[in-house]
């Protein structure tokens, strides 16, 4: 039975017994606290938990899903797979556990030819949590014997969010592979043997505060009782298609059978081979995946795991012996397996490949270098007889090579090495200097989103926005420090919840309005605008008049100027990326946006840099566009329909079943965007292009001012443009010849400057040369060099001092104040070097006596400290030393 076949069976069962097929979300997922969608049941938490009321009764799904906390296990184990996809059937109050248990049983037992499974009743046990005597009885009312089913614990049969709120036993439905998997006794073995299947969650309870699993107290029953149950799917295809683990299933087996023929190798000939191979598989099938979702090879959260996806293909394709690019073979197979249930895999393929192709052939240059790098210290930790490979290692292989530090700590494992993790992570946490502020602070100040169930319940806040400024309306609830309160007064910070507004919350790229909220003796300054939950707006806002009350009439008023900058930057957004796809091609899609008034930056898939004759062509058709006043039209349709008005839909965006459609000059500029724009591309008035730069090895940025700024910004320019024709008396048009002509006389004469001081360094010699004295059997220059340019300086000196003195024992120690701190620099030859005074040693008592630090090589070192007055001791200590 073939995967898809698995997929369409459930569906079509569940759909025949009234549920709701909803398509799968994203692999991104919408939950803050999530990088991925890692579950089946990720995109309806809202309904299972009450945050928003569920539309739909019941409903089933298969969902795309993305998990790498298991990645090592990933190729050794029959199951385990970094995308996997989840079929599951939902209910939001309305069946429960009877009917819950029969659909399970009734789809996995039908046989094939009646659309079930046709899995064998005496292939299938069972678990249900401890004290499920209802569960039990269900089960037993099928037919299940008693001998299978297994009553086991919270670890395994208790499901929770890990925090107060819904809570429930599970029953989990298992196929039993036979003895020669491994031992008899059933799941409660925990033996590869018994496979689950089915997990089937029971939402009954509410629990209370407490740690781990089963810490909590149970309050009680919920006023609805949900079901969640998920059966995986690749699981489900490996035991119906006959093979032994889910690698080897229809979608996943052709890029395993490539790996093995570029690799020359014989799939199932050798353990850790076959290993390597599965490697290959998941990844690059997660890979073609993910990227299909937008997502892009990055050094940061999801980026991040898509490069350490990608790049573990890589690499263990290098240990199957494949040294050149591989990426192009392997994702076309994933493709071509994948797209029948996901065709967009097919028809993104130009896209997704440019950056997979571009991230492996940065990976295999950065593997050539870094893999020297690691070899070498490997070698080092070894000869000295230790098992830590150092943390300072780890994180230059990272920062400077680019190599996830879990494939340092693969390859380390493989030679016998553990590695410093601590003082890797310490490294880690000082270079995060980049500040997540903005984001986090939208997290950290609205509150936590159980707060906002009570408000959404009421309905969807209404936006007026598109054709008002302004909106009356009431205040359904206010919220301080996180809590629901009744009303708030001058000086406080608070969230207001109204039912309609006319103020736009953060979202597609374009910022928050600014604006107030005013009300029968109160005016609130309005600070942001979100989306806590899916439809409903929160504004947060400082009280600066007044009070504020529950069920008082509220009008929110946006600031037209502001309106009128978004509204010009986010039109501006659309027409820049018409024009970078006329002028680049399809394959430019735009990745990531910003827009508030007067600004906007567009991040856009592409893997080189602009030339300046391609940015101000872009740049030129952009506000061609804008001059021909071409027609903004808005218009709701639904989502096939518009897709197939070739409205483009940007990664990373939800869209629900209808979609806003605008149009910028018709077909030219055509997307699904929900945001607000001006009336027609003149309004836009002026796009001027600030700067073009990358960000990763696939994505460039594009920043433009817009507007009255995109003027402001030019006048700037003209007004230092005619400051510079007035100084240097130059015609316009000849200022850049002009400058140039000044640039190469500053060059020349700053090289006359320093060979001119080149010389007078060299002139210094024959005065320190007069200076050497014998002590002992060495001959000694220690001398103040008084303010130099540099230490350069004071180096250039100390040897050639050192070569005139000929090849008896020398040392030459000099001091000079360098850029206003104090230095010595000390050299010695080779005769001085066997007599035992080293140059590093020497720096280092120097430094000691300046209050600084010092050290370097034997023959030529420096030290250095903030006690300038302790010059002349520091130079006796040399001598002292040389004494000795």
């Amino acid at each position: 039975m073939q995967t898809a076949d698995i997929r369409g069976r459930w569906l079509d069962f569940f759909a025949d017994r009234g549920h709701t097929v909803v398509p799968s979300a994203s692999l991104v997922s919408d939950d803050p606290t999530l990088l991925f969608t890692v579950a089946g049941m990720v995109p309806f938490v809202p309904y299972l938990t009450g945050l928003v009321p569920a539309p739909y009764p019941r409903a089933t799904s298969v969902q795309k899903c993305i998990r790498t906390n298991d990645i090592e296990e990933v190729g050794k184990t029959p199951r385990h797979g970094t995308f996997f996809q989840m079929n599951g059937n939902f209910s939001f109050g309305d069946y429960f556990k009877e009917e819950a248990i029969g659909f399970a049983w009734e789809l996995l037992t039908t046989p094939e030819d009646q659309g079930g499974y046709g899995f064998r009743e005496s292939d299938l046990w069972v678990t249900i949590y401890l004290d499920d005597d209802e569960a039990h009885r269900y089960w037993r009312a099928l037919g299940v014997p008693d001998n299978r089913i297994q009553r086991l614990g919270m670890d395994s049969n208790y499901w929770s969010t890990g925090q107060p709120g819904p809570a429930g036993p599970c029953s989990e439905i298992f196929f039993d592979r036979g003895p020669a998997y491994g031992a008899d006794g059933g799941p409660a073995t925990d033996d590869d043997r018994y496979v689950e299947i089915w997990n089937l969650v029971f939402m009954q309870y509410l629990r209370g505060e407490g740690n781990g699993k089963g810490d909590f107290q149970i309050l009680g029953d919920l006023p609805k009782k949900n079901i969640d149950t998920g059966m995986g799917l690749e699981r489900v295809a490996f035991l119906k298609q006959g093979v032994e683990n889910m690698y080897e299933i229809d979608q996943v087996r052709p890029v395993l059978d490539r790996a093995a023929a570029l690799s020359g190798r014989r799939y199932g000939a050798d353990h850790a081979d076959d290993v390597r191979m599965r490697i290959v598989a998941d990844h690059v099938r997660s890979s073609l995946m993910l990227m299909s979702d937008g997502v892009m090879p990055s050094n940061e959260g999801r980026g991040y795991i898509l490069r350490r996806l990608l790049r573990r293909s890589v690499r263990a394709m290098r240990l199957l012996g494949v040294d050149t690019v591989s990426m192009r073979e392997l994702l076309p197979a994933s493709r071509d397996a994948m797209s029948a249930a996901y065709p967009e895999v097919k028809s993104d393929f130009g896209r997704i490949s440019q950056a997979a192709f571009a991230e492996e052939e940065t990976f295999l240059r950065t593997l050539a270098s870094g893999s020297a790098v690691l070899d070498l210290a490997v070698a080092k930790t070894k000869k000295a007889d230790k098992t830590e490979l150092a943390g300072p290692t780890a994180f230059l292989l990272h920062d400077t090579y680019g190599f996830p530090i879990e494939i340092t700590l693969e390859i380390a494992e493989e030679a016998g090495l553990s590695v410093n993790r601590d003082a890797f992570d310490v490294l880690m946490t000082k270079q995060r200097t980049m500040a997540k502020a903005d984001a986090k602070s939208k997290k950290t100040t609205l509150a936590d989103l159980g707060v906002y169930s009570a408000f959404r319940a009421l309905g969807e806040t209404v936006f007026t926005g598109y054709e008002d400024l302004q909106n009356e309306s009431s205040v359904l609830g206010l919220i301080v420090d996180g809590e629901s309160v009744t009303s708030a007064v001058a000086g406080e910070t608070a969230e207001v919840i109204l039912a309609e507004t006319a103020l736009w919350a953060e979202a597609g790229g374009q910022v928050a309005d600014a604006g107030l909220i005013v009300g029968p003796g109160y005016e609130l300054k309005v600070l942001d605008v979100q989306k806590p939950v899916k439809g409903l707006i929160s504004h947060k806002v400082l009280v600066q008049s007044g009070e504020v009350g529950v069920g008082e009439r509220a009008t929110s008023v946006v600031d037209e100027n502001w309106r009128r900058g978004a509204r010009q930057a986010h039109s501006g957004t659309h027409v820049l990326h018409a024009a970078l796809r006329q002028v680049l091609g399809p394959n430019a899609h735009q990745s990531g946006s910003y827009n508030k008034a007067g600004f906007f930056r567009l991040d856009f898939s592409w893997n080189q840099a602009l030339s300046p004759a391609t940015r101000t062509e872009i740049e030129e058709i952009s506000n061609n566009a804008i001059r021909d006043n071409l027609p903004v039209t808005t218009r709701e349709l639904p989502i096939a329909e518009a897709k197939a008005l070739g409205a483009m839909a940007l990664f990373g965006e939800k869209y629900g079943d209808v979609v806003r459609v605008v149009d910028i000059g018709g077909p030219w500029s055509r997307e699904l965007c929900a945001g607000t724009h001006v009336g027609s591309s003149a309004e836009i008035g002026m796009i001027n292009l600030i700067s073009e730069a990358s960000v990763g090895s696939t994505n460039r940025r594009v920043e433009s001012l817009v507007g009255l700024e995109a003027f402001r910004d030019l006048a700037a320019e003209r007004m230092l443009v005619s400051q510079l024709t007035s100084s240097l008396k130059t015609p316009r048009e000849q200022l850049p010849e002009r400058i140039s002509d000044l640039v190469a006389s500053l060059k020349s004469a700053e090289k006359k400057i320093a060979a001119f001081e080149a010389r007078a360094l060299t002139d210094r010699v024959p005065a320190l040369l007069a200076t050497a004295r014998r002590v002992g059997a060495v001959t000694i220059v220690a001398e103040d060099l008084g303010v130099l340019g540099s230490p350069d300086d004071a180096r250039m000196l100390a040897l050639a001092t050192r070569e005139r003195l000929g090849t008896d024992a020398v040392v030459v120690a000099l001091s000079a104040i360098a850029a206003d701190k104090p230095v010595v620099i000390v050299a010695t030859n080779q005769a001085a070097r066997d007599a035992g005074h080293k140059a590093g040693a020497l720096a280092k008592t120097v430094a000691g006596i300046l209050g600084g630090g010092g050290g370097g090589k034997d023959d030529l070192a420096q030290g250095g400290g903030p006690n300038g007055a302790a010059i002349p001791a520091a130079l006796q200590a040399v001598v002292a030393a040389v004494s000795r």
